[in-house]
């Protein structure tokens, strides 16, 4: 538990018991039901100190009931490698926010089963916003699967350039001047067609166009299918810090179509397998067991192997973002290694390295902190290592990086709160972690110092 001296520290356990704050304050807690169903208490949750304790399974619903829960998915146990699935019928993830809820699709070939997206398209016309890199690879079969025996819907698309660099007001520019130029009204559809960038970036201009029109996340990327699709986050860069403007906005659906990551780059292979590391290690040690006996299968993008990571993946994201849409608190703890790694991305130049190939080095350095701190063993340190290694991620951050280029981006990172920067830390036995800003500002001092040149 966090200190008593923090009269806003949240517990999260997987025991059937209800935890309070420690000002025994009746506001705002987390109530757990039973192992497997939990339920928040409080529209709004905004601690200074979350501790996290989800190392469990996520509870599998019968098709037959299909009865909507926190999660809507059939969820396989660990194992040595994942059971092959029926390309025809994909896995299905539900995200619960109520009225705002959708499906994740995931499957091999779904962009060929027009129904799974033309079921979510509102409307009879559709911008579909991509970049140079993936147009030529599936903006065609996108349009015929949006238009398909259905003949009253009308497509139009922007292609934007690729990467990190230009996601920003410029280009963001560019969607609405298409959306505008083809008198797009309120009942369109945005489809963001691509990686991360285009996801937040589509997501925004959705969230912003006409005070905010329907979207469709196509993610063609392990990262965006693991992580930056599915939430609701979307937003741009600034030249002083990542992610800083932008909007909660849930998509109609999430489309994850297999199939695109055989044309992923290798390098991008990893980066996404960074975010698939972080939920285990914050909550699902089970999880993570199971991908040092996989990783190897990952890399070699084994189809079963990569269909099970992105499935428990996603379970994972759309169990706390059910909980805590809007980042209260408990949504945040996903953030772990983000703080360093936004601190990389922003000094380094945005694009330089990949966003996982940052939150890896920025993982690497919470958990020495959390080293530093006495909240885990050294196993945990080199189980960290190692996998990262296999992984092919960096573990170091960039040559250039200083103490004080670290510090200058953290000190605006978006989990600043009354001047107070909390941080994302593994505390306990792997699958643990805390959101938190009670702890030796030394610790933080030293695993800088260790880890750059001044």
């Amino acid at each position: 538990m966090a200190s008593t001296a923090n009269p806003f520290a949240i517990s999260l356990s997987s025991n059937p018991t209800s935890l309070r704050k420690t000002n025994n304050s009746s506001d705002s807690f987390l109530r757990v039901q039973s192992p497997n169903s939990v339920s928040l208490r409080s529209s709004f949750v905004s601690p200074s100190s979350i501790e996290l304790n989800l190392n469990r399974r996520v509870s599998s619903v019968s098709s037959a009931s299909r009865v909507r829960s926190r999660i809507c998915a059939s969820s396989a146990p660990v194992m040595e490698s994942a059971a092959k699935t029926d390309s025809n019928a994909p896995t299905i993830v539900d995200v619960d926010l109520g009225n705002r809820s959708y499906p994740i699709y995931i499957g091999s070939g779904l962009l060929d089963q027009p129904h799974l997206l033309q079921k979510h398209v509102h409307g009879k016309r559709v911008l579909v916003v991509t970049n140079s890199t993936v147009a030529p690879l599936y903006l065609d079969k996108v349009v015929e699967a949006l238009t398909k025996g259905n003949p009253n819907v009308s497509v139009e698309s922007v292609i934007l350039p690729d990467g990190e660099k230009y996601k920003d007001m410029d280009t963001l520019e560019k969607v609405f001047d298409k959306a505008i130029e083809s008198r797009l009204d309120r009942r369109c559809t945005f489809v963001a067609l691509g990686g991360g960038v285009i996801g937040d970036l589509c997501g925004y201009a959705a969230a912003s166009f006409l005070r905010g029109v329907n979207f469709i996340q196509i993610p063609t990327t392990v990262m965006a299918q693991v992580d930056s699709s599915v939430g609701g986050k979307t937003g741009i860069n600034h030249r002083l810090g990542k992610n800083l403007i932008g909007a909660f906005y849930q998509p109609q659906c999430v489309l994850i179509d297999t199939d695109t990551l055989n044309t992923l780059p290798d390098r991008e292979l990893g980066s996404g397998l960074a975010e698939v590391i972080k939920y285990g290690l914050i909550r699902d040690a089970e999880f993570f067991e199971w991908q040092e006996k996989n990783m190897e299968a990952l890399m070699a993008r084994d189809p079963s192997a990569l269909t099970y990571a992105i499935k428990r993946s996603c379970e994972n994201k759309a169990e706390v973002v059910s909980l805590d849409e809007k980042e209260g608190g408990l949504r945040a703890t996903l953030n772990l290694g983000h703080t360093f790694g936004h601190a990389i991305e922003t000094s380094f130049g945005y694009g330089q390295w990949l966003h996982g190939e940052a939150v890896a080095v920025g993982m690497v350095m919470a958990v020495d902190m959390s080293h530093r701190l006495g909240w885990i063993d050294d196993s945990i340190v080199k189980r960290v290592h190692n996998i990262l290694q296999r992984a092919k991620l960096p573990t170091t951050p960039p040559e250039m990086m200083t103490v004080e280029m670290f510090k200058s981006v953290m000190a605006v990172d978006k989990k600043v709160a009354d001047g107070l920067l909390r941080l994302i830390l593994l505390k306990g036995p792997l699958g643990n972690c805390v959101f938190t800003g009670d702890y030796d500002r030394k610790a933080l001092d030293e695993t800088l110092r260790a880890f750059v040149k001044s």
